[in-house]
């Protein structure tokens, strides 16, 4: 997503088959860096419901889930 030196990122559960661009499950979340603080944007249940499939999350969504929980918690 986001257009040419302007990244934002999805958060996505896709069958580990299937090509890094390719089909996706569901779209659990976004990340736009370019942001001051970086928005950090992820449906917690959704992730959390699939974690208990049997999904992985990989290391960058695993530090995503961690920036996400200190954002929320210093908002509060």
């Amino acid at each position: 997503m986001g257009s040419k030196k302007n990244p934002i990122w999805r958060v996505v559960v896709a069958d580990q088959r299937s090509p890094r661009d390719g089909r996706v499950i569901e779209n659990v979340g976004r990340y736009n860096p370019q942001t001051d603080p970086s928005e950090i944007v992820l449906d917690t249940e959704r992730i959390q419901h699939w974690i208990e499939k049997g999904a992985q999350p990989t290391n960058t969504v695993k530090k995503l889930m961690q920036a996400a929980a200190k954002q929320s918690a210093a908002s509060s």
